[in-house]
């Protein structure tokens, strides 16, 4: 099918005349031969990254949707031990005393107190006869003598023997619930105990739900009326302003838009045995912000991506048609590509050889340093023994240093291997500190070492750690103004890891900027900085099995953190 199309488009290509291989119809097919090599790639890229990111966000959506889910089961359990703690409370009193009892004003009163000592929440007391009349009555208001025979909740109780109200105002002005209790003696009297809780209570039990801020939690009953103050949907007893959710007696999870245009999960389980919904409300993009992060890498890595296969199919479709255009002119483009790699090979060559050359002398100045630290060594009336004993150790290491280039310069012929060692990671600050010793002191920038003497040594790769460590400090030295100051220091984090930190009064990093500084290409340094210095940094630690934080408050510094294993195993 490709091949009838490509057909059917560029085939006229190989017709001669002037008109066939003008520059603007070359122009012409170029943007063709393009467009259908980039559909052709592109279509099964996006497929599978539509694909990817549905899934990965359904998934991520059930991870976050389950703790919601479990945390309004275990509120909603908390508020019904709540209601019947205290349902109990007043159906044993009503159970535990005659109606002669209760009738005393002063036996309430005490019972009453008792009851607000050991329970939270209970306003008031009152005993109601057969007739609805309150008999007696203990708490702030006037409440003896009143009728309830002709009002709901009254039948209700006598019904049912029990009834919790939802939340009400009545008499007292204030949100209260009622619960009452119906108690039939012996010889058939009945009358009604009838307790007031105070709704602030189950304020508390919300509280305690530990929300964040952007998060909200309340109470309904089942006519959509609050029960408890909302931060968002209104106060206490106001209309709900979104339709309520089908009757669930389980903790139930989705996804809604509320009133003000928030894309939210609620959350919400109906209460079996009283007229109340427990909801909870939570922002989709504070609950999903992890995945907004990793989504800007992966859209951003995408976006490289498909600029990346655009960038290789117009330069190869340019290619090609600039070789039917003008052959000469492609065989001179092929030899040019041939040279240039045939120089990187020379390069290659070069670098090896001229690493081997200077080895061979390296050895030797090593030997001879090495002989004479045995002879000094050895003589103990040597003059000066320690003064050259000192130059000597000075020669050695520098020789190990010119190792260590020659060793790098290797890396331009073959591709040098991860060597997993025993290290001390306070030595090789101290070395890589070393490198930039003498720009620090030309811009009067001071480096205070807080190294502790009793870190463990780790097992890892010391090429890489010294890469991480020197992009680090030279990220430091370039953020902090001349007079400035640099922290380094280490210490034992716990059995397996330690952490090295390295702290700058330089200029910061805006909360934008910090969030996309392991991004690759990402800088701040316009003029001279690539992006790649902190993306492999964070690459390397990633691969040592290490973590990285950063805090950083912009004109005030940078605290950079290194969370390092003590031991990498080999092959990673």
């Amino acid at each position: 099918m490709i091949k009838q199309i490509i057909k059917r488009h560029f085939g006229d290509l190989h017709s001669s005349g002037e008109a066939a291989i003008s520059p603007e119809r070359f122009k012409q097919l170029h943007r063709k031969i393009v467009a259908l090599m980039a559909v052709v790639m592109l279509i099964p890229l996006l497929f599978m990254a539509a694909i990817n990111f549905y899934e990965y966000q359904t998934s991520l959506s059930k991870e976050i949707q389950d703790p919601l889910r479990v945390l309004i089961n275990k509120t909603k359990n908390s508020i019904e031990l709540f209601l019947a703690e205290r349902a109990s409370t007043v159906s044993l009193i009503a159970s535990a005393y005659t109606f002669q009892d209760l009738s005393d004003e002063r036996t309430l009163k005490r019972i009453f107190h008792v009851m607000q000592r050991e329970f939270l929440g209970f306003i008031d007391l009152g005993l109601i006869d057969e007739k609805g009349v309150q008999v007696s009555y203990a708490g702030p208001y006037a409440l003896k003598g009143k009728e309830y025979a002709d009002q709901g909740w009254f039948q209700q109780v006598l019904l049912r023997g029990k009834y919790v109200s939802d939340v009400f105002l009545g008499y007292r002005k204030f949100p209260h619930v009622v619960i009452a209790v119906k108690h039939m003696a012996d010889s058939g009297e009945y009358w009604v105990l009838r307790a007031t809780i105070d709704t602030r209570q189950f304020d508390r039990i919300i509280t305690s739900m530990g929300l964040e801020p952007e998060s909200d939690a309340f109470l309904l009953n089942r006519q959509g009326v609050l029960q408890t103050d909302s931060n968002y949907y209104g106060k206490v007893l106001e209309k709900y302003p979104l339709a309520m959710p089908a009757s669930s007696f389980e903790a139930t999870v989705r996804p809604i838009t509320d009133h003000l245009g928030r894309d939210v999960f609620l959350a919400y389980n109906f209460f079996p045995d009283a007229d109340f919904v427990l909801m909870a409300v939570k922002p989709r993009s504070m609950a999903l912000k992890t995945w907004y992060t990793v989504r800007g890498d992966l859209l951003g890595i995408f976006g490289l991506g498909v600029l990346g296969i655009f960038l290789v199919v117009s330069r190869m479709t340019g290619l090609m048609l600039r070789r039917m255009q003008e052959s000469e002119a492609s065989r001179e483009i092929a030899f040019r590509e041939m040279e240039h790699s045939q120089k990187l090979s020379s390069i290659g060559r070069l670098a090896a050889g001229v690493a081997h050359e200077v080895n061979n002398p390296l050895a030797i100045i090593n030997e001879k340093a090495g002989l004479m630290k045995d002879i000094v060594s050895f003589k103990s009336d040597f003059p000066d023994k320690e003064r050259f004993l000192g130059l000597i150790e000075a020669i050695i290491r520098s020789v190990e240093r010119c190792r260590g280039i020659t060793h790098r310069m290797l890396g331009f012929a073959r591709r040098m291997e991860v060597k997993i060692e025993e290290l001390d990671v306070n030595a090789i600050l101290l070395e890589t500190i070393g490198f930039l010793v003498n720009e620090a002191r030309y811009r009067n920038v001071e480096i205070v070492h807080e190294l502790d003497p009793t870190l463990s040594h780790i097992h890892s790769d010391q090429g890489q750690l010294q890469q991480v460590f020197l992009n680090v400090l030279n990220n430091s030295l370039q953020a902090v103004p001349d007079g400035g100051k640099i922290v380094v220091g280490t210490q034992n984090r716990d059995e397996e890891t330690i952490a090295i930190t390295v702290v700058d009064n330089g200029c910061g990093m805006s909360d934008e900027t910090l969030s996309h500084i392991f991004e690759p290409f990402f800088t701040t340094k316009k003029k001279s900085g690539t992006g790649l210095g902190l993306s492999i940094t964070y690459g390397i630690v990633k691969r040592l099995g290490g973590e990285i934080d950063v805090q950083s408050k912009l004109k005030e510094g940078t605290t950079m953190t290194f969370i390092l294993p003590k031991h990498v195993k080999e092959g990673m």
